[in-house]
């Protein structure tokens, strides 16, 4: 009963999204209502902790807001100044083709600001770009989220690895295992299923790239570009596994995909493994669908012919702040999460323990988005009302977003937190069903339930956070590696990037296709189910040939 309860507000977001096509920002606050009421109801969470509960999601939420608003504002800039135009030249001169084009861009590129900064940032960041090269809208937003799932793990820095692996430190310890030992095994064990599955879904990109939006709606478009997606695949995934099995999680994200970039522009400037006949999207506004979108982000850009090398100094900038930023060598990540620089926000509504803390200065939106992008209006001498037009345009784009992020946060928190005292909370409940659903194919739910997790909170860390604990103790009593089970969590969580409401709808915001979230789901939801269940075949496949990474700990 209470599982079923649990689901409802999530079984009908979803129906309300992909079903009736209505927009996020009109399902989020029914299913934050229906949460709340069950939270009330049957969890008897009292009525100042769910409203203390909701205060702290929106908080939170103001925090992926400021993400978006700098993600946004940036390419306002680039696209008002005549730097996209100029960026937009070089990707054109590199390759016309919009399926290379999709790799090149919604795959290394997006990849490479993902295991930076993470967010969901990178489709944010990439699908403008591919949008100014002429792609629908809403075929820009579709292939940057389902890309949007390789690099998330180890992701950002290492960062979701490093909390799943934290999250279940005490559980090692108490089973006689070395926490930074389990770390390091993790690691591999996350690298190498998630780089198979990983290669196939830089076709399956394409393939959906073309069916969904090509002039023909024909997967055989696609097979043209296998090749080129091998190579990307191979390229990139020969990087991710060096730097995953002899550096650690921190860097291999970041450096696989900034590595593969420059080799895959040399490949096709040298015609390797290029379609012979170019595939591209003009001509869409005749025989496109008019639901693909026709936002402000596509409209005419500012062609002021600036040089290459100066248009790309933003992103410049930002990958050298986000790297001196994120990487502990240089000492800035320490004082940018020390104290003196966190707000916080105690005791919420009078609630004890209900508490926000605001890393101000480490929210890649407040820094370093919002402040490169001031600075290269400077830079590219616009004018002070084109950087008022820049704002202005902003705030209008991202005012659709924001009711969504508040309610789909505040709802997340409510599931997390109805347990506190009195048992199991909503998410858990869930989680517990899917495993007793599963029991000794248990491999095959254990990227669901991350996937879950990731589609609920918007963040494979959160994701790892929630479940890589009970994934772990599930393991355990069934008698399965805990490494392989907490490395199908966190690589579920990372595939549940490409349908999560949050990223979805970020990705809305920033290319102008606010009401399409439903449409978004139910094309990504295939391609996310492929994903997960490659990895959970891989990791099933290595427990019934006997693997057992860190056997001591099923002692």
């Amino acid at each position: 009963m209470l599982t079923i309860v649990a689901a409802v507000p999530i079984l009908l977001c979803v129906f309300l999204m992909t079903v009736c096509g209505w927009p996020a920002k009109r399902a989020m606050p029914l299913s934050w209502l229906l949460t709340a009421i069950a939270a009330r109801a049957l969890w008897k969470m009292d009525l100042l902790h769910i409203a203390s509960r909701t205060v702290c999601g929106f908080l939170s939420a103001s925090e992926i807001l400021m993400i978006i608003f700098g993600a946004i504002l940036l390419m306002n800039v680039l696209r008002m100044s005549g730097a996209m135009a100029s960026i937009d030249r070089m990707f054109s001169h590199i390759t016309r083709d919009a399926r290379l084009q999709c790799v090149l861009i919604g795959f290394v590129f997006a990849g490479f600001i993902e295991g930076a900064a993470g967010f969901g940032t990178p489709a944010a960041l990439a699908a403008p770009i591919l949008i100014s090269l002429g792609f629908p809208p809403l075929a820009a937003a579709t292939v940057c989220l389902i890309y949007n799932s390789w690099p998330v793990e180890p992701g950002p820095v290492g960062v979701p690895l490093l909390t799943a692996s934290a999250t279940v430190r005490d559980a090692v310890i108490a089973g006689g295992g070395d926490p930074d030992t389990f770390t390091r095994v993790l690691t591999k064990w996350v690298v190498i299923p998630h780089c198979i599955g990983g290669i196939l879904i830089i076709f399956i990109g394409v393939m959906v790239l073309c069916r969904v939006f090509g002039r023909n709606h024909s997967f055989r478009d696609a097979f043209g570009a296998l090749p080129f997606c091998l190579f990307a695949g191979f390229t990139t995934g020969s990087l991710y596994l060096l730097m995953g099995l002899f550096a650690g999680p921190d860097l291999t994200s970041m450096v696989a995909f900034i590595g593969a970039l420059p080799i895959l522009i040399f490949a096709i400037r040298r015609g390797w493994f290029v379609p012979k006949k170019v595939w591209t999207f003009d001509g869409c506004e005749e025989w496109g669908d008019s639901s693909w979108g026709k936002s402000s982000v596509a409209e005419m850009v500012v062609d002021r012919k600036m040089n290459t090398v100066r248009a790309w100094m933003p992103y410049i900038m930002i990958g050298i702040l986000l790297v001196l930023t994120r990487v502990d060598v240089f000492r800035i990540k320490k004082l940018l999460n020390s104290d003196p620089l966190i707000l916080h926000v105690s005791s919420i509504l009078g609630v004890q323990g209900v508490n926000w803390d605001f890393k101000v200065l480490y929210n890649p939106g407040i820094f370093p988005f919002i402040p490169v992008a001031l600075a290269a209006s400077l830079l590219f001498g616009m004018k002070k009302d084109e950087t008022l037009r820049a704002l202005k345009g902003t705030v209008r784009q991202i005012s659709g977003a924001a009711i969504a992020l508040l309610f789909g946060v505040a709802m997340v928190n409510l599931y997390r937190y109805t347990g506190m005292g009195t048992g199991d909370s909503m998410l858990y409940t869930l989680a517990h069903a899917m495993a007793a659903l599963f029991s000794h194919a248990y491999f095959i739910a254990a990227p669901l339930i991350g996937v879950l997790g990731a589609f609920m909170s918007g963040s494979n860390t959160v994701s790892n956070t929630l479940f890589a604990s009970i994934q772990y103790e599930t393991a355990t009593i069934l008698g399965i590696s805990q490494v392989l089970i907490v490395a199908l969590q966190c690589m579920g969580g990372a595939i549940g990037n490409m349908i999560c409401v949050h990223n979805i709808v970020a990705v809305c915001a920033t290319t102008g296709t606010n009401g399409a979230e439903g449409r978004l789901i139910r094309t990504n939801i295939i391609p996310c189910l492929i994903y997960a269940f490659t990895v959970a075949l891989i990791v099933g496949i290595f427990i019934k040939m006997g693997i057992r990474p860190m056997p001591e700990l099923l002692a």
